[in-house]
């Protein structure tokens, strides 16, 4: 199984990993320290060298195959022990080689000019709604939700996500919004509905846009808030407020300052934004090979490092920052849990390799909030430094005030 078997050896440090080859022989790596007990079979020889030369974009396409299973283990127990031992396989020599090839491709691999980045968004949010409902809340957020206790529905810690960002913009009466990559509309309604605003949400998907829209007429509040299918790249209005909700991570990194730039020259004098996106505690590096190629071409999810150096060479205060660590891990375990209790649905309107490729993405996913580097954070600024009050106070405030005036347990019931 060479070369395969000796990059495991070196790779495998925390719990052990059985490897059942193609002529059915047995290898053990690991052991030393306790951890996830996996074995894994493969059928095709090919895969001790492609799992060798890229272990992360090989593993997941041999899942999805079928040429990759596994016995008295699941795929949640493998990707539990890769995450745990991450940092070993980044140790390997051949590894740091290759990984230093890779981050020098970044501007290639996160290009997102205007046109491209709309094919890049379609490829993954424009396979169906109906898909989304399977495994979403009823809003349809697909961000990280913010559960104030264990016991928060997925409905229940979506609306509180919405809650805390809003109560971030400290709005006033009278002001315009806009919602950079506004999905399915969510977050753009809910401001809409808690606060005497105007709300302008672009996205460049066209199931999301069709979407959103319909949802904002049936709540009664398209006078107030309206979706386009736009690039922010081309508006020229100026808002008093800007909101943008895991849209960033589809920016690519050499695009930062062109994204900063915009959101100065849109935003008034006294203007503020809140960015919320995933984001990790561990320097500049890449995209997953398999996440790129399968789910989210062009994007990355950055360093803090690189964030700020964007934001301090466009003229913005950093006037808040908060990190939410474990609270996107809870939120992918409630989706994974939506979508295996619907896989027979997924397989009915797509296929196996396509279920195979899903419950790949959204475990390793999680995996990257319970055990890897990935967190969301929270980003508020402002052209000016007393744009908003300098105590802290106002956000929870707000919060409870908003909580006072959200009708029933959701505010979109019928989402």
């Amino acid at each position: 199984m060479f070369p395969l078997s000796h990059m495991l050896k070196s790779f495998i440090r925390v719990g052990t990993l059985k490897v059942i080859d193609a002529e059915g022989r047995t290898h053990i790596f690991g052991g030393r320290a306790p951890g996830p007990d996996v074995t894994m079979r493969l059928t095709d020889p090919t895969l001790y060298r492609s799992l060798f030369f890229n272990p992360e974009l090989a593993a997941g396409e041999a899942y999805m195959d079928g040429r990759m299973s596994f016995e008295n283990s699941t795929l949640r127990d493998f990707l539990t022990l890769f995450s745990v031992n991450r940092l070993s396989l980044g140790s390997y020599p051949l590894q740091k080689v290759l990984r230093t090839v890779s981050r020098g491709l970044k501007r290639f691999q996160q290009a997102n000019p205007i046109g491209k980045a709309q094919k890049n968004v379609a490829h993954h949010y424009d396979i169906g709604n109906d898909f989304y409902r399977l495994f979403l809340d009823r809003g349809m957020q697909y961000s990280c939700a913010y559960f104030t206790n264990d016991d928060n529905t997925l409905e229940e810690a979506q609306q509180n996500k919405l809650r805390l960002i809003a109560s971030k913009l400290d709005l006033k009466p009278g002001q315009k919004v806009l919602d950079i990559g506004c999905g399915w509309g969510d977050m753009a309604l809910y401001l809409g509905r808690m606060a005497d605003v105007q709300v302008v949400g672009v996205t460049l998907s066209k199931e999301q846009c069709k979407l959103a829209n319909e949802k904002a007429k049936n709540l009664g509040l398209a006078d107030r808030v309206r979706f386009e299918l736009r690039d922010y790249r081309d508006l020229t209005e100026r808002f008093d407020r800007i909101v943008s909700v895991g849209m960033f991570e589809h920016v690519g990194v050499h695009h930062y300052g062109e994204y900063f730039a915009k959101v100065n020259e849109l935003l008034t004098d006294t203007g503020v934004m809140l960015l919320h996106s995933i984001g990790h505690m561990s320097p500049p590096g890449t995209a997953s090979p398999w996440l790129r190629k399968y789910i989210f071409p062009g994007a990355y999810s950055p360093a803090l490092s690189e964030v700020f150096t964007a934001v301090e060479q466009n003229s913005l205060w950093v006037t808040d920052l908060e990190f939410l660590r474990v609270h996107y891990a809870k939120t992918l375990a409630h989706w994974v849990s939506r979508f295996e209790a619907n896989r027979a649905k997924v397989a009915e309107m797509y296929d196996e390799r396509f279920c195979r490729m899903w419950e790949f993405y959204l475990i390793s996913c999680e995996m990257m909030f319970r055990t890897g580097s990935q967190l969301v954070f929270h980003m508020q600024l402002a052209k000016k430094r007393d744009a908003v009050p300098i105590v802290r106070d106002y956000i929870t405030d707000t919060q409870r005030a908003f909580l006072q005036l959200e009708p029933g347990k959701g505010i979109f019931p019928n989402g």
